[in-house]
């Protein structure tokens, strides 16, 4: 049985491995990049080129960066609050903003692969890989909902 703890620590990595996947697409939606990086029958370039890779105005790989960035935050002020080395009083919210920004990631993440697969008839693998990153993040924060009741 992993622990609390140890979830936490496994959160902090995944979020830090999906917040350097959406800064490498987020620099590319930005121009930085003429192409992107995505193997032999790839189809980055056109999930990244259509009309659905902004959300608000603002490319999606953006809004991907702040989302793992403000995991990575709460599951770091989470971890060492279970260590006992960061204050109580953080212990008390993590629980719930790790659930709802799980909770918030895997449906939007869930709204992108449908895109995907169902209008634009192309796959990223750098988004698969987003996608398979938030579902592991909500998995590993499922034990939060628990807590939301105390």
């Amino acid at each position: 049985m992993i622990t609390e703890l140890g979830r936490r620590r496994a959160i902090v990595l995944l979020a830090l491995a999906g917040l350097f996947l959406s800064i490498y697409l987020f620099l590319y939606a930005l121009g930085f990049y003429g192409e992107l990086a995505c193997g032999a029958g790839g189809s980055c370039d056109l999930v990244q080129g259509s009309q659905w890779a902004r959300f608000l105005g603002f490319p999606v790989a953006g809004w991907g960066v702040g989302w793992y960035a403000a995991v990575l935050a709460a599951a770091i002020l989470g971890a060492t609050s279970s260590e006992g080395r960061g204050p109580a009083a953080l212990a008390r919210w993590v629980s719930p903003a790790l659930a709802v920004m799980s909770t918030g990631g895997i449906v939007f993440s869930g709204y992108l692969t449908a895109l995907e697969l169902w209008v634009i008839h192309a796959f990223c693998r750098w988004c698969v890989a987003s996608a398979v990153i938030t579902l592991a993040i909500f998995v590993l924060s499922l034990p939060e909902f628990s807590r939301l009741r105390r």
